[in-house]
């Protein structure tokens, strides 16, 4: 389908007369911005790529060229934040000649035509299955002085076989499948991403060793519904065999997964998890709500008794594992009663973290046209009681690490008083986010090398080690030596011990940092 761009607001570029010799022409630019999940960060990492293997740079500073939107149609308000940007961005276009902008994700695949008719500026919009033909639509864009929009019904071609950049040298999103086959009465995402496809092991495991060659030492194996793996070539066991394959691969050292399902979340995962030395002691376990009444009409088939039998099982193989868990307040019908469930449930599974949500309509969701929705005030508050419980249990159990000696994977990425504290960053094992200082004298880490400190300080949402000298200790890793090089090669000077040659960069987005 195509629609006319008026000619102010046209991607087609202007051309303008050079004196003298010709010149090479200047390397468009692009910006991809990035709304919603893990699943949407690792698909613009898929954009990054293509546009750059299409010839495109990123841009720094100035305005890019091409703005692409990878939106999500599953969080609050993402419409309005989607269109927000879009309005922002119109007079920008008209007074840029030759500026494109596309719109892909989950809530292109919803929206379709909407967007063109509420935005007409906008050059191309294209959905969760066709992610590979952005740079097509936007030269058919151009070339055509027309609107783009394909969107298609099932996948294309397997997300992971196209050209990759990725943000981070030291980790990485693996993709196991996409799509899923649960039919969760609030989820519109089986809809917008279609039904569970699982890629081969072979390709997995060719996929990591790649990042491993390159430098990676962690992976985060990717799914809708991880544990699930394997249903398409009927292995249920796929999972797990996947995870002790990983343990295989020298090098790796650490790997962690997300999100399972409680539903198909099987005693051999854990198993593996427990005999796989680089599988990390660390667990997310959505649990939506603690009350069976409301886990029903979620259609969550599991019930709270299930649930934490499965903590009970992971803590008794693994016992310092880490689980954390994702919770919805104010479900339509919930009840005083069901949403106490919730608070007793998660006293019992003392998360060491919680993703918690307010319940909003999804159009195109069976929830959406439930009866009872709640009043927005009665779900602010239980929201506003369940954080407060959740932030006691994980400032009691962050307190339970006070003097613990704990291995620190070093990020790129700072607390917001670093510059105040002098203090670096990074992961633990069980994936606690830890601010250090390096005592005086001692050496410095670099992002992806790996520093041993003993905790002396705890909040509900971070530790803190300022180690003695002899408290702490400096591993170089082979993931720090790929950042020296991806520094080296940004500034375009050779990093020492190179030979010149260019590393591949890899990337796993941070997690959200509350307080540090």
């Amino acid at each position: 389908m195509s629609l006319t761009i008026p000619p102010s607001l046209s991607g087609a570029p202007t051309e303008e007369p050079v004196a003298g010799l010709p010149s090479e022409p200047k390397p468009r630019t692009y910006q991809v911005r990035t709304f919603g999940c893990q699943m949407n960060v690792h698909d613009s990492e898929r954009m990054a790529g293509m546009l750059e293997d299409a010839g495109y740079v990123p841009a720094e500073g100035d305005q890019a060229d091409i703005v692409v939107f990878n939106t999500c149609a599953v969080r609050e308000n993402a419409d309005n934040k989607l269109y927000g940007n879009l309005g922002i961005l119109a007079p920008v276009k008209a007074a840029n000649p030759g500026m494109q902008i596309a719109v892909g994700g989950c809530l292109a695949q919803k929206d379709r035509e909407t967007i063109l008719k509420k935005a007409p500026w906008v050059d191309a919009v294209f959905g969760t299955h066709n992610v590979g033909a952005l740079p097509a639509l936007l030269d058919r864009a151009r070339h055509n002085n027309e609107a783009q929009l394909e969107i298609l019904e099932s996948l294309d071609v397997f997300p992971s076989t196209l050209p990759t950049k990725r943000d981070s040298v030291y980790a990485g999103w693996v993709s196991i499948s996409v799509g899923c086959n649960n039919t969760c009465t609030f989820c519109i995402v089986p809809a917008l991403r279609g039904k569970e496809k699982d890629r081969r092991p072979g390709d997995i495991l060719a996929e990591i060793q790649a990042l491993v060659d390159d430098g990676a030492i962690e992976v985060t194996l990717l799914g809708q519904n991880v544990n699930s793996y394997g249903v398409e070539f009927g292995d249920r066991q796929a999972f797990s065999k996947l995870l002790r394959a990983c343990g295989d691969i020298e090098g790796l050292e650490r790997v962690r997964f997300t999100s399972p399902h409680p539903a198909a979340f099987t005693d051999d995962v854990i198993d593996a998890m427990a005999e796989t030395p680089n599988v990390m002691p660390q667990l997310h376990m959505p649990l939506q709500s603690g009350s069976d009444s409301i886990l029903r009409d979620m259609k969550r088939s599991y019930r709270s008794a299930k649930f934490l039998g499965i903590l009970d099982k992971v803590r008794d193989r693994i016992p310092h594992a880490a689980i954390s868990t994702d919770i919805i307040v104010g479900f339509p019908g919930e009840t005083e009663e069901d949403f106490q469930a919730t608070l007793d449930v998660v006293e019992k599974s003392r998360f060491a973290t919680a993703f918690t949500f307010q319940y909003s309509k999804r159009p195109g969701t069976p929830a959406a046209d439930l009866p009872d929705q709640l009043p927005k005030a009665v779900v602010q508050e239980r929201f506003e009681r369940l954080t407060a419980l959740q932030d006691r249990i994980g400032a009691e159990e962050n307190r339970k690490q006070l003097g613990r000696r704990v291995e620190v994977m070093v990020t790129a990425q700072s607390g917001r008083k670093a510059e105040e504290t002098h203090r670096l960053s990074g992961r633990s094992r069980d994936q606690r986010l830890v601010h250090f200082s390096v005592p005086d004298g001692a050496e410095e880490p670099r992002p992806g090398d790996l520093v041993t400190v003993t905790i002396t300080e705890a909040g509900a949402f971070h530790l803190i080690a300022d180690p003695a000298p002899d408290e702490y200790s400096l591993r170089r890793s082979r993931a720090g030596d790929a950042w020296d090089r991806s520094q080296a090669d940004s500034c375009g000077v050779p990093a020492p011990g190179t030979n010149g040659r260019k590393g591949v960069s890899l990337g796993m987005p941070s997690l959200p940092v509350r307080a540090s």
